[in-house]
């Protein structure tokens, strides 16, 4: 009598796979997810008036540009790139709808040519990054102070403040009969485009190839440079819209806007779940992301914390989610090459025979 072994051959790809739960809930977004619900539920508990709509109101209203810019900003990370000149965007934009509104501009007319503006400055971002060759840590980081010098240099010390008061009520409206800012819907129709473009298309899939070997996706007929140049120019754009709602929510164009914004976006996207490294996230886990620092920064500042501490948080959130996000692929690889280890030892030992 011969005991038979299982043929792996014949196994199908859904014995081999995770069951769905542990897919669905055993992965980092779904962990942001869950510490974002219990971090609003001691806010609750803990934190005077933070039930009030006035809370979500004024707690949207502050990340609606940090959510719009996240967006593209994971793409971009997915793909083993980074773009640190998006506040600087979102500042030149708002330079770019001041000076022209002074100028006599009808201010849609100064919209649209701000968006373009950050358009034209995403396209440099990636023609440096994907034509010259350059690498995009070192080009945005160029482009940041590039940028921000601009928007300073068009105003100097001095600030607009005049704008048509039917676009900045707009801009602090509600939708009617929720405390819901009214920005949010063009960010969940956003939202709902680049998850079905992440998730749902070949171009999504390219963008996960590509963050995880580059030369791989380029044998594979993916064309890597369009790719990655049309994802800083979405990058640009949205910053550039990102600018426009920024002026008309503070009636203020100023050089200075946004400075700093870069930090909590990056933060959110990799706390949200993507990885540095490229090759891994999903956007509903930079949502959470981008949510949980914002509840956390509305919970301490109603606490009375001041803004440095809130930074030291923020900056502390960003190196953990790094870190862990290392502690946890070396535990996998760890465990993987155990698992490829008992395997081994189990086909090369010789059936057993009665």
């Amino acid at each position: 009598m011969t005991s038979t072994a299982v043929d792996d051959r014949a196994r199908t790809y859904r014995a081999h796979a995770r069951p769905f739960w542990r897919r669905a809930l055993l992965t980092r977004e779904a962990a942001i997810i869950g510490i974002l619900l219990l971090v609003i539920v001691v806010s609750l508990a803990t934190v005077r008036n933070f039930d009030s709509p006035l809370t979500v109101t004024y707690l949207l209203r502050d990340i609606a540009p940090i959510l719009l810019i996240a967006l593209p900003m994971t793409l971009i990370i997915i793909t083993e790139e980074i773009d640190l000149s998006v506040a600087s965007i979102v500042g030149l934009s708002s330079v770019t709808v001041g000076v022209l509104t002074q100028a006599g501009w009808p201010f849609e007319l100064a919209a649209v040519a701000a968006i373009v503006v950050g358009l034209v400055a995403g396209a440099i971002n990636g023609f440096l990054v994907t034509v010259v060759g350059l690498p995009s840590l070192a080009v945005t980081i160029g482009t940041l102070a590039l940028f921000r010098g601009v928007a300073v240099g068009l105003l100097g010390t001095e600030a607009v403040t005049e704008f048509p008061e039917t676009w900045t009520d707009l801009a602090k409206a509600n939708i009617p009969g929720t405390p819901l800012p009214l920005i949010m819907i063009p960010f969940v129709v956003l939202a709902i485009v680049f998850a079905v473009l992440l998730h749902l298309t070949s171009f999504g899939r390219s963008l996960y190839a590509i963050g995880l070997n580059k030369e791989a996706a380029q044998f594979s007929g993916i064309d890597v440079a369009g790719t990655k140049f049309l994802l800083f120019v979405m990058s640009g754009t949205v910053s550039g819209f990102a600018g426009v709602y920024f002026t008309l929510l503070y009636s203020n164009a100023r050089g200075e806007n946004a400075m700093g914004m870069e930090l909590q976006v990056i933060a959110a996207v990799l706390l949200g779940g993507v990885s540095i490294f490229g090759g891994r996230g999903a956007l509903h886990g930079v949502i959470a992301g981008v949510l949980l620092i914002g509840t956390l920064g509305s919970a301490l500042r109603l606490a009375g914390v001041t803004s440095d501490i809130i930074n030291v948080i923020t900056g502390a959130l960003l190196v953990l989610s790094v870190v862990s996000a290392s502690l946890l692929a070396w535990l996998q690889s760890r465990r993987a090459a155990a698992l490829g280890k008992r395997k081994n030892a189990r086909s090369a030992a010789p059936a057993a025979t009665v």
